[in-house]
């Protein structure tokens, strides 16, 4: 069998440096980072439709108000 030479021991040792890295990213069958970040941008989305929500309900009770202040003011 053949020795390694410098540049390939350097490759195999980068490959199992990149390896360990990807194994933090990805995660090992139980979440990772990406997973976190995932879930984190899901918890974001719920809360901005949440807002949104918050948001068009206050239009709706404004414009009844504004309406109710309207038809009293005609009067």
């Amino acid at each position: 069998m053949r020795m390694m030479n410098e540049f390939e021991a350097q490759v195999i040792s980068d490959l199992s440096v990149l390896k360990a890295q990807m194994a933090g990213l990805m995660g090992d069958g139980n979440g990772g980072r990406l997973a976190e970040l995932e879930h984190r941008m899901d918890r974001h989305e719920q809360n901005w439709q949440r807002a949104k929500g918050f948001l068009a309900a206050f239009s709706v009770l404004f414009a009844v108000i504004e309406v109710a202040v309207e038809a009293w003011h005609r009067r």
